[in-house]
């Protein structure tokens, strides 16, 4: 998908960084696809922790070690979200480029239905330095108008657009915390609380 494009460019992308880089953040999901929030797709409802950052440029917190990726793709979903995919393909290798695990370490989750033209939810989970990851987040904030935040100890930053083909909403999600980026994208499939289920396995409170 475009989005593992742009994540393996991120790497060498050398944006504007500042010391303090505002938070990022889409989330929740609204088969409407109405917008982001703390997950892929449904409007941010920003609470005291996840307001919007003023500054449109994120400042993310400091890694105290890198995160895991995930074994498996269904591994980091709670069985809410795991509902709202019932019966979708995952990974079907139909769909086209490499998907599930990688040789760089990294891992590729696409649900999709092989013979539609639009509608899928494709995740990657990239280990990814403090630094190439900012790059990446301020260039998304400055450059492409993505709604940054700074919840849950990490960075997130988010976007959705109307499809120029079909009569959906597309959306980017990107949360980075510890090393680990999640990058979501996804078209007219967005699970409610997708990406905070995510984050809460992977990062448990307490």
């Amino acid at each position: 998908m475009a989005h593992r494009a742009v994540v393996a460019a991120a790497a060498a992308s050398v944006l504007l960084l500042t010391t303090a880089l505002g938070g990022c953040a889409p989330e929740g999901y609204d088969r409407t696809m109405t917008a982001p929030t703390a997950d892929a797709g449904a409007t941010p409802s920003p609470v005291a922790s996840d307001s919007p950052s003023p500054s449109p440029t994120p400042t993310p917190t400091t890694a105290v070690g890198a995160a895991a990726v995930p074994e498996d793709c269904e591994a980091p979903l709670s069985e809410g979200v795991l509902a709202q995919l019932e019966g979708i393909p995952l990974n079907d290798p139909t769909g086209g480029g490499e998907l599930g695990p990688q040789s760089d370490g990294s891992l590729v989750c696409l649900w999709r239905y092989p013979q539609a033209d639009t509608t899928f939810l494709e995740t990657s989970y990239v280990p990814m330095n403090r630094g190439p990851a900012l790059d990446l987040l301020n260039g998304l904030a400055a450059e492409e108008g993505f709604t940054c935040y700074t919840p849950d100890g990490g960075t997130r930053c988010e976007k959705t657009w109307e499809s120029e083909q079909y009569p959906v909403t597309n959306g980017r999600t990107l949360f980075w915390r510890d090393d680990l980026l999640i990058d979501t994208s996804y078209s007219n499939l967005a699970p409610s609380g997708y990406t905070s289920s995510i984050v809460s396995a992977i990062w448990p409170a307490g």
